[in-house]
């Protein structure tokens, strides 16, 4: 069965997801290549169940009328049955709406059952965009804190420090106010020794966060690593993973995302907003019965918290919405997409108003260009798209590499030393250069930063003829040496961020994506568009600069190419196309760009394609061996159900359950002498003709709570699926009657049916499990494992790696 064991213990345990996954970052025991878990793994405390219950009350239990806890529930690493859920939110749907018509309380509470939706996305967004502000400040603070202080109050960092100072504006980082390490020990900032003690205290402090971070990932919360984006698909495709989304995680995420970010390391905090976000979903879920009570629906609420998280990642509302569309989300019907934009404009109006980094502005790296571009600048364009494309191949080859090998050998023993290293070598080298010592936002910023009069950046140390200068518009001028120098630091530091990002994601404190590749396409394009700049200035009279670019005239924007290079990378790594495009417009705030920034985005996904299909969150899916169903992939084999079903040719008959000659000593033996997760419900053995189905621990949920609360029920009762009692003699035991919870409509197929019809079905209805059938009679069963196994053969991998590697 595709089902993953239940949880040690009480069979009675909660439904929530609040408890939801240690695999991102904890060492569970995956390996077992079998489908099915032992029982006594799968069940804990019933390890050697044989029923022993009380005949306690004699009071008879109506198991058509009052459900009992646990019933209809899922446990840890399940995946959870999307038809049954949605048929069950829709009786509840019509049960109320049947009641409405009967009081004004009931008209009231269906108002209110109808109005709890949009109540939960208005929580998420404010919820949401509170935590992005306080992490965007926080991080902001610690990274400036490992330069200097404020002595004006050491709480403010660099920038509001020296807001209220009156030095000029070209001095406006060197404020008395703010004070570096060397000047605060030993007195003044220059020399040899107080760049070394500047130097020493930049990678302390960068030891200090990280080795908090890691140490409070690996003690309190092992799920808070990494980006998330991998485990939240495979968590709304139907999975379960406990843990993953609990107040636990999102608490120890906050702080050590704003630790990681603030260490200096490759990484972003853009992926792990995804998470948070959806931690702030799953919690509130909670508040609410419907979604508490209902996994499907709470999935549908965790794709709207997904794309609030994008939006107070990027600024970008619409963005967001169409990120939670094209890249995590399994079922997005058109409720979710309104109630996404809700929630994601909420979420954005949020951060707005806490306004964190004090611009009136969603993220530190908002721009706005006003140059046209030119029909000929698309040769750039689509030069930038293959170079995102290339560099999002290897990054994914390199990166998987990396990290099978961590998770192969002893270095995955050692996820403190690991990230220490790391941290070591990329302060050690981010030090000397000034645009690796940046926050990798603040370099984002400066790249895509168009150069007017009083920027004072080396970027902008160009040869100025102010008599050639009209309004705000700077023409094409000769570079100077600042930016010479600035073009082989950059260099530098595209060298270096290309090579110890893959060393990066993947260890075990929070690290996104998003902003390290945005800063190799970034500082790419800038190298570009400075190159073509400089080619147009000295050779404006060649051919294909003459019809558009005169002397005197401001023809290239260096930043916008930044900008280019930037969604190209992005769109190389994770490639998204349509919701990259949306969000790259929705930072710069204008339309003009839509075209180059769609060139480039449509070049680097096929040239990443061409070399390797899988973007980077499907390839790590595919390496922790999570079952995920691609929806994207088309299957193309001509194999049936019959190759795939179970049970196969030399196997063991299928274990079934008669509906009405079985007694309860009968089903624990076969619950203690078989692993699965499920029983189909024939009439008979010798007829195999299909009743239904039932799942083992609404069985053994059932007969527990029989023998404690029915009177009468011992091992030789009868256990009985029909509407009526079968006929037994007046000597006979009481029988127990287990219809209620009976699936009498499981799905089922063919032995004939061609599997890309049985794959697009587990696809599009979210299946757990179908039963193959042959003129009315049962043959056997495929799961949803055996699906991801078949694939996975069919594509030359290994099947045992489907769950979980």
């Amino acid at each position: 069965m595709d089902q993953k064991g239940y949880r040690r213990g009480s069979f009675q345990s909660s439904t929530s997801d609040e408890d939801m996954l240690e695999i991102a970052g904890a060492s569970l025991d995956f390996s077992m290549a079998d489908d099915d878990p032992p029982l006594d793994r799968e069940m804990g405390g019933f390890s050697s169940y044989n029923g022993g219950g009380m005949n306690g009350t004699s009071t008879m239990m109506d198991f058509l009328e009052e459900p009992l806890p646990g019933v209809g529930t899922y446990e840890d690493f399940n995946t959870i049955d999307w038809v049954r859920e949605k048929s069950r939110d829709r009786d509840r749907h019509r049960e109320i709406t049947s009641r409405s018509k009967e009081s004004t309380w009931a008209l009231i509470h269906s108002v209110s059952d109808a109005f709890s939706g949009w109540l939960l996305m208005l929580l998420i967004g404010l919820l949401a965009g509170s935590l992005a502000g306080l992490i965007d400040i926080s991080a902001h603070w610690m990274t400036d804190l490992k330069e200097g202080v404020c002595l004006a109050g050491f709480w403010f960092n660099h920038e509001h420090c020296c807001w209220k100072s009156n030095t000029t504006f070209t001095d406006r980082d060197k404020c008395p106010e703010w004070k570096s390490w060397s000047q605060l020990i030993l007195g003044h900032g220059e020399g040899a020794f107080a760049y070394i003690l500047n130097y020493f205290m930049y990678v302390l402090w960068a030891l200090l966060f990280s080795l908090l971070a890691v140490l409070l990932v690996k003690g309190f919360a092992p799920y808070a690593c990494g980006s998330g984006i991998p485990e939240i698909k495979t968590i709304l495709s139907g999975f379960i993973i406990r843990g993953y989304l609990g107040k636990w995680t999102l608490v120890i995420k906050t702080i050590t995302l704003v630790l990681a970010v603030s260490s200096g390391l490759s990484l972003g905090k853009e992926g792990p907003l995804v998470h948070v976000a959806c931690c702030c979903g799953n919690i509130l879920c909670h508040l609410f019965t419907k979604y508490r009570k209902n996994e499907a629906k709470r999935r549908e609420v965790l794709s709207a918290a997904a794309a609030a998280g994008v939006s107070v990642a990027f600024g970008a509302p619409i963005g967001g919405v169409l990120f939670s569309l094209e890249e995590v989300s399994y079922y997005f019907p058109l409720k979710t997409l309104w109630r996404s934009f809700f929630a994601a404009l909420v979420a954005a109006f949020t951060l707005r108003s806490i306004n964190p980094f004090g611009n009136s502005r969603l993220v530190l790296f908002y721009v706005e260009f006003h140059m046209p571009w030119h029909l000929l600048e698309l040769v750039p364009f689509i030069l930038l798209g293959i170079f995102g494309g290339l560099w999002g191949a290897f990054f994914i080859r390199s990166n998987i590499a990396w990290c099978r090998r961590r998770k192969t050998t002893r270095l995955g023993k050692y996820p403190v030393l690991e990230v220490l290293v790391v941290t070591a070598i990329t302060a050690l080298l981010a030090f000397p250069n000034e645009y690796t010592r940046m926050s990798t936002s603040e370099l984002i910023s400066e790249l895509f930063n168009d150069c007017g009069i009083l920027d004072s950046s080396k970027l902008c140390e160009y040869v100025n003829d102010f008599n050639s200068t009209k309004g705000d518009d700077l023409p094409d001028r000769a570079a100077g040496p600042g930016v010479y120098t600035a073009m082989w630091q950059l260099a530098l530091a595209l060298i270096m961020k290309v090579f110890i990002t893959i060393f990066t994601f993947g260890m075990k404190v929070p690290s996104g994506l998003f902003i390290p590749s945005m800063a190799v396409g970034a500082i790419a394009g800038r190298l570009l568009g400075v190159a073509v700049e400089q080619l147009a200035f000295y050779h404006h009279d060649w051919a294909i600069f003459s019809g558009w670019c005169s002397p005197g005239a401001d023809c290239i924007t260096p930043g916008l190419y930044a900008m280019v290079g930037a969604a190209a990378c992005l769109g190389g790594v994770t490639r998204m196309t349509v919701s990259l495009v949306v969000i790259m417009f929705e930072l710069t705030g204008g339309l003009e760009y839509i075209v180059p920034l769609m060139a480039a985005a449509m070049t680097s996904k096929w040239v990443a394609d061409a070399i390797g299909r899988e973007g980077i969150y499907d390839a790590h899916i595919r390496l922790n061996g999570y079952p995920f169903l691609e929806a994207k992939e088309e299957f193309s084999h001509k194999t049936l159900a019959m190759d795939v079903m179970r049970p196969r040719r030399n196997d063991p008959p299928l274990t079934v359950i008669t509906q009405d000659s079985m007694t309860v000593e009968d089903v624990e033996t076969i619950i203690n002498d078989t692993t699965y997760s499920g029983y189909p419900v024939v009439v008979s053995r010798e007829s195999q003709r299909l009743v239904g189905f039932v799942l083992r621990r609404d069985l053994i949920i059932s007969i527990e709570n029989a023998r404690k609360k029915q009177d009468g029920i011992v091992s030789t009762s009868i256990i009985y699926f029909t509407e009526h009692s079968p006929p037994l003699p007046p000597s006979s035991p009481s029988m127990l009657k287990l219809r209620s919870i009976l699936d009498l409509s499981p799905f089922t197929v063919t032995d004939q049916t061609p599997m890309e019809i049985v794959v697009d079905i587990f696809r599009k209805l979210g299946l757990r499990q179908c039963l193959v059938t042959h003129n009315g009679k049962l043959l056997g069963i495929i799961t949803k494992k055996d699906v991801l196994k078949h694939i996975a053969q069919l594509a030359n991998q290994d099947p045992d790696s489907i769950l979980f590697n």
